[in-house]
């Protein structure tokens, strides 16, 4: 192999990944404020509930703010693989209860969605999937309540 063509091959292999890298796609954030009809403490522990049964560890910071660690996902014995391929994501959530009246709550919601392409790249801010959403999680939460 010439100098000459080694110098080819490496200007094109530069090209080819620089042509590949880009800047991340601005995506909206995953919040959503809606007020239900419903005391506050129905909500508190509805959203404990839906939360705890999609995975998640709902910690309580005080009377209004509930948190949440990162989801926990269902682990087997192919997933190192499939997450090195692959990629994988990662959801928590904040939910904030406050209480407008006696028969009425305003929940907001703010669901963090982490995703990377395979093990040797680090997480970066993308778009929720749609069973991790705001929309589903709040579509949960009204079913544990029984409100349409």
């Amino acid at each position: 192999m010439t100098l000459r063509s080694t110098q080819l091959l490496v200007t094109l292999s530069l090209l080819t990944g620089v042509a590949c890298a880009g800047p991340p796609i601005p995506h909206e954030p995953d919040v959503i404020d809606v007020t239900l009809s419903a005391s506050s403490t129905d909500v508190r522990m509805a959203v404990i509930q839906v939360l705890t049964d999609g995975g998640y560890e709902v910690e309580r910071e005080d009377d209004q703010n509930l948190t949440t660690s990162y989801r926990k996902e269902i682990s087997g014995p192919w997933d190192g693989l499939l997450h090195w391929r692959f990629g994988t994501g990662r959801s928590r959530i904040d939910a904030f209860v406050t209480p407008t009246d006696e028969h009425t709550t305003r929940l907001r919601l703010h669901v963090q969605y982490d995703g990377k392409d395979g093990i040797f790249t680090r997480w970066e801010d993308s778009s929720t999937p749609l069973p991790q959403s705001a929309e589903n999680q709040l579509r949960l939460i009204k079913n544990a309540l029984h409100i349409l």
